[in-house]
């Protein structure tokens, strides 16, 4: 009673039952043959694991890491990365056995199993979505977990069509691996019921667009409103160069551009270029920290947003006050902080306080939270991270007032996952009507660019 719920965001939670009470349709033919490929090609590979190893569990790591000892091979370990390098220096039985470790270990049906464990008398599974289950907003998925569900490649109807007519030697001699063409084929188990289809629509860079559109970042709003690809925009403005074209002019930069709009957009530095995989991409270590500083120069209106935040929230706290900048609204009562996001929604921290930080002698703005441990325990917190949050915020409000003007005018949303929408409809529905109703602004946003794209299909899968 003390922190009463909206009456929008009780409308939101009644939309959210109505979708996971539709539920979605599940291809139980493809989901049981897939299974049953699986145990084939486990016993078949086990068989010959075990034949060119003379273990009786060649998925011991134990006794595997023994055999690979005594053909020569020393490891401190069998992980997948490991298991990777020393395929490629290894030949014969080692290389054999190593690759059907690396194969056996990508063999897994547990998503295949939750359908069936989450398919109702009419095979559509319900229950997906949990309304609220991160602090932020924004929905989490229960069950058969959607929002970690593996990519599919193009072209992916072959290996479906193989897989759900039991042709299982075919999809072997097809394709190097049968577990990667089985994980690939999850989406696809989610199928629209006959003489429908899906409409899949999502938002294009919706927090790269909901961060411009609340720092003011003005090149950033005139490169969505002439519908460029953030990433080649963000290599111009960076680099200080005439174009940058994907796979064209400048294209090189383009790589630069991406890696530093997905690690720093909410106060990451070199360590973030290198958790994204900056190494890995071709960047050398002397490239990072410049790559940092390009990105904040050409991004000042979003860099002192952060800092605007963090002094904001310092000051809600410690004085007991009110603090509204940004279109945000910082409060500190009955022992809560509170951002009031520009939707009126309110994103909550539990018994704020601002301690010293023991390493480096400052404040630091702390709150009581789920930590690594998955215990409760007070967190340290500070102006690009409250950033984050406040985006992922916006961009899930966004996403929910969308769905509500899909569901008003007919529409039956069956999934929706991070910012996409999964609408089953009838055979002669436009995609460009879901298009648009999405590309609608909201009114508490005025001046926020948004685009939605999409496409049709009979099965889920991801395209492009």
């Amino acid at each position: 009673s003390k922190y009463p719920v909206s009456d929008a965001v009780w409308e939101q939670y009644h939309d959210d039952q109505r979708i996971n009470d539709t539920g979605v349709l599940i291809d139980m033919t493809l989901v049981n043959q897939a299974i049953e490929c699986d145990s084939e090609f486990k016993e078949k590979h086990m068989v010959e694991a075990c034949t060119i190893t003379g273990l009786d569990n060649p998925n011991s790591t134990k006794q595997l890491s023994e055999w690979l000892s005594d053909q020569g091979v020393d490891t401190p370990d069998l992980s997948k990365k490991t298991v990777a390098g020393l395929i490629e220096e290894s030949d014969g039985e080692v290389e054999r056995m190593l690759t059907l470790r690396q194969q056996m270990s990508k063999s897994s049906v547990k998503k295949y199993t939750a359908m069936i464990n989450h398919a109702s008398y009419d095979n559509r599974a319900r229950g997906l979505f949990q309304f609220h289950g991160a602090h932020t907003g924004r929905f989490i998925s229960r069950g058969v977990q959607l929002q970690n569900l593996p990519k599919n490649k193009e072209h992916i109807e072959v290996a479906r069509a193989l897989i759900r007519n039991g042709c299982f030697e075919g999809a072997e001699l097809l394709y190097d691996s049968v577990p990667d063409v089985l994980s690939q084929l999850i989406r696809t188990a989610f199928v629209a019921p006959d003489g429908h289809k899906f409409l899949v629509a999502d938002y294009s860079a919706i927090e790269a667009r909901c961060v411009a559109w609340l720092a003011g970042e003005t090149w950033r709003q005139k490169a969505f409103a002439r519908g460029e690809d953030i990433y080649c925009a963000s290599a111009k403005e960076m680099f200080k160069v005439e174009r940058v074209v994907k796979n064209g002019e400048n294209g090189h930069l383009r790589m630069r551009g991406k890696i530093a709009e997905l690690a720093l957009g909410y106060g990451g530095s070199v360590g973030a270029l290198k958790s994204m995989g900056a190494l890995e991409m071709g960047l050398s270590e002397d490239e990072l920290k410049p790559l940092v500083d390009k990105w904040r120069a050409s991004n000042p209106h979003i860099k002192q947003m952060w800092w605007d935040v963090d002094a904001d929230i310092v000051k809600a706290i410690k004085e007991k006050t009110t603090v509204s900048d940004y279109g945000l609204t910082f409060q500190c009562v009955s022992g809560m902080l509170f951002i009031k996001l520009p939707s009126g929604r309110r994103i909550a921290y539990v018994k704020p306080r601002i301690d010293i930080n023991p390493e480096y002698g400052r404040e630091q703005i702390t709150y009581m939270s789920v930590g690594q441990s998955k215990k409760f325990m007070r967190v340290e917190s500070y102006g690009p991270k409250f950033i984050e949050n406040i985006i992922q915020g916006i961009a899930r409000d966004v996403l929910v007032e969308a769905m509500h003007r899909l569901l008003k005018a007919g529409y039956k949303i069956v999934m929706h996952i991070h910012d996409e929408v999964v609408v089953e409809a009838p055979m002669d529905a436009k995609l460009s009507d879901v298009e648009r109703i999405m590309e609608e602004t909201p009114i508490w946003a005025p001046g926020l660019l948004l685009n939605a794209d999409g496409f049709e299909t009979l099965f889920y899968k991801k395209e492009g």
